[in-house]
């Protein structure tokens, strides 16, 4: 049987370091697919909520242009709401791996603050 302090070492640097790296794919994982970014970016020039006119059959100018301005405008609304999504999509990312990297360094490093507070409580007491 080990000693409980290598079991200890083992279990924290080891195992749970596996764990917490892959909660945090997980959450990097979900904030992506939540904020729909590869779909987004699929569909970045299509209409906004599909909304279009469709073309008439028989030709007249005017019927056209109106067609075409429509369509035109509700693909430019559709990029801009997009824009919006994606870069409100990759701000949730970024704050997600960085404190998903503040996380992993905290765990790391909480065996030496432990120790350290512990030591600094001692000082206090006396």
């Amino acid at each position: 049987m080990s000693n409980i302090v290598f079991q200890y070492l083992q279990w924290h640097f080891n195992d749970q370091v596996k764990a917490i790296l892959i909660a945090w794919k997980n959450f990097l994982s979900f904030g992506l697919n939540y904020f729909s970014i590869p779909l987004l970016l699929r569909t970045f020039c299509s209409p906004w909520r599909r909304y279009r006119y469709f073309y008439p059959k028989s030709f007249d100018f005017k019927k056209y242009i109106d067609t075409f301005t429509f369509n035109a405008i509700s693909r430019g609304i559709g990029m801009v709401m997009r824009t919006i999504l994606i870069i409100i999509g990759i701000i949730a990312e970024f704050f997600i791996f960085v404190a998903g990297l503040l996380f992993v360094l905290f765990w790391l490093f909480l065996p030496v603050i432990l120790v350290i507070l512990f030591f600094y409580g001692i000082k206090f007491l006396f």
